[in-house]
């Protein structure tokens, strides 16, 4: 997958244009719910066996503060909440952008 034309904060929500001209406007909460972090989604062991994680939950209020490029893979956000581990990689962010309704 490649990475977004752009891709930045505007006002509550974060922009994203994708090289096919698709545009998307997801907002903090939304992302938030769907972090794809360990603390929210779980570890999986050696065994297969899941640990920890929530699963999505719901976050009212939440804004993204920052986003950070990770090389031209994926991107991270800082949360209002403070919450930053979240490694949103393209593939996964067009996914949960596609499945917006």
């Amino acid at each position: 997958m490649l990475a977004p034309n752009k891709i930045e904060i505007v006002g509550d929500f974060i922009a994203i244009q994708w090289a096919d001209q698709t545009e998307h406007f997801l907002s903090g909460e939304f992302l938030r719910e769907r972090s794809p972090s360990a603390e929210n989604m779980g570890e999986v062991d050696i065994l297969g066996k899941r640990w920890g994680g929530d699963g999505p939950r719901q976050f009212p209020g939440v804004s993204v503060m920052q986003l950070t490029r990770i090389g031209n893979y994926a991107v991270t956000f800082e949360f209002s909440d403070g919450h930053k581990t979240g490694i949103y990689s393209w593939e996964y962010l067009r996914r949960i952008a596609d499945s917006q309704k």
